[in-house]
């Protein structure tokens, strides 16, 4: 616990924005999975990046971590103090500081979410695409190089931070990036703290690339006989060029999960959710050509909504589809792996996957955002029974392994944290030892985020 004179120090700064109480310490102790870690010393909730600022110096003088907090959606325990420490909650840095629509950005704080900045930008004809889903913080998406299910088209965070301002250990802030499209000024330094998760700095601000509202929209969910058929439907629309905002890959036990959940009737059978941006005449174009290559693959129950309401019923249903796979077994944590691999061996992987699952014995439904190679198995265990537990967890080094081995990556967008941690080595060798030499020349004392994503300081 912080005692005196660090906690009267840290008082001066936040007054009633600090807290020590237990529920609100627990509140910022949880995961929305089965990693889980400590409890925090104090949490803080800034309004400002000179208090940030100030807090960096406190923690340097005192020696206390720093953890940032955004929505506390992260799967991988990005957000947990395993070793105490201050928990740095920026929900009241939520504002949108400036729409520059000439030059599509937008300039936001990091507490802020996705769908409250496309509130804000509804009259503008601009939209902020990423979207992983949960309503995350914008801050904590592009701290984890978020993406999910409309990166095909538009993207990952990496692809639509323009610039950012960060508050460095011991209290130096540092602006990254221009309003300029391109820049060839040096280290790319946005690039770098995109995806390092709190542990080189906290970011206070950012300024983020905007896309026009489509014309129009078309969204398809189909039906087809096998999952190797949907996966290879996936691979031959992404061949062939065309461009779809999503494509979402549902496994039949992700369908019955779903269907239950958002009281939905589609048949139990491998679905894929599809949709089309763009001017009315390229759309009929892209659809069409679509419905022929899905015919081809077997797809049944091709069923198109153009209307509002129905597209949100079925995107919101996709979006729930976690807390769905969750509902299946009630009382069930998730070991929620995270696989993403080259669009040619998609099929390969998914196939292997889903025996690997079925031969252990536990449940695993597959989904993701196949048009990119990434898809999730949600292994649902009894947390207080070791043998599944150990089961899952051998299950998804087991998914990492293959990423790896086929060319792919051990994380496409949930982030390292210290969940993926022991897996880093693999995928990067000598290389995650020059991601620790960084890590020691911004952050020498190791306050920010320690324990996540690089290899335990020397």
């Amino acid at each position: 616990m912080l005692g005196d004179p660090a906690l009267s120090a840290l008082r001066t700064i936040f007054a009633d924005r600090l807290s020590v109480d237990a529920a609100v310490l627990a509140e910022h102790a949880q995961s929305e999975s089965l990693v889980t870690g400590g409890l925090p010393d104090a949490v803080v909730f800034p309004r400002a990046t000179a208090e940030v600022a100030a807090l960096a110096d406190w923690s340097t003088a005192h020696r206390v971590p720093l953890i940032g907090w955004g929505a506390g959606t992260s799967l991988e325990g990005h957000a947990l103090a395993l070793t105490g420490g201050v928990v740095v909650d920026f929900r009241e840095m939520a504002a949108v500081l400036e729409i520059r629509p000439e030059d599509r950005l937008v300039r936001v704080q990091p507490g802020i979410t996705r769908e409250a900045l496309n509130l804000e930008l509804r009259t503008s004809g601009l939209m902020f695409p990423v979207d992983p889903g949960a309503n995350a913080s914008l801050g904590g998406m592009a701290a984890t190089r978020a993406s999910g299910t409309t990166a095909v088209r538009y993207g990952t965070m990496r692809d639509n931070v323009r610039g950012l301002e960060v508050v460095l250990a011991g209290g130096r802030v540092i602006r990254t990036g221009t309003a300029a499209p391109k820049s060839s000024a040096g280290y790319d330094l946005t690039a770098l703290f995109v995806g390092s998760e709190g542990t080189l700095g906290l970011i206070t601000e950012l300024t983020l690339k905007l896309h026009g509202q489509p014309e129009a929209v078309m969204t398809a969910v189909a039906a087809f006989p096998s999952v190797a058929a949907a996966v290879d439907c996936v691979i031959a629309t992404v061949q062939m060029g065309l461009t779809p905002a999503r494509i979402e890959f549902l496994d039949q036990a992700t369908v019955a999960a779903c269907n239950v959940y958002s009281r939905l009737t589609l048949p139990l059978a491998p679905q894929l959710l599809v949709e089309f941006h763009g001017h009315t005449t390229a759309l009929d174009e892209d659809v069409s050509r679509f419905r022929i290559l899905a015919a081809e693959f077997g797809a049944t129950g091709l069923d198109w909504a153009e209307k509002q309401e129905d597209r949100t019923r079925l995107w919101a249903a996709r979006h729930s589809a976690y807390r769905a796979i969750l509902a299946s077994r009630p009382g069930a944590k998730a070991v929620v792996t995270d696989a993403c691999v080259p669009i040619s061996r998609l099929a390969e992987a998914v196939e292997e996957t889903r025996a690997d699952i079925a031969a252990s014995g536990i449940s695993g439904p597959i989904l993701g955002h196949v048009g990119d190679g990434n898809f999730h198995a949600i292994l649902l265990v009894n947390p207080l029974l070791p043998h599944e537990v150990a089961t899952a967890k051998t299950l998804a080094q087991r998914m990492a392994e293959r990423s790896l081995r086929l060319g792919g990556t051990i994380t496409g967008e949930h982030g390292v944290g210290f969940g993926k941690l022991g897996l880093m080595a693999s995928e990067h060798g000598e290389a995650w030892q020059v991601m620790r030499a960084v890590k020691a020349a911004l952050d020498p004392l190791n306050l920010m985020n320690p324990g996540k994503l690089v290899p335990g300081q020397p």
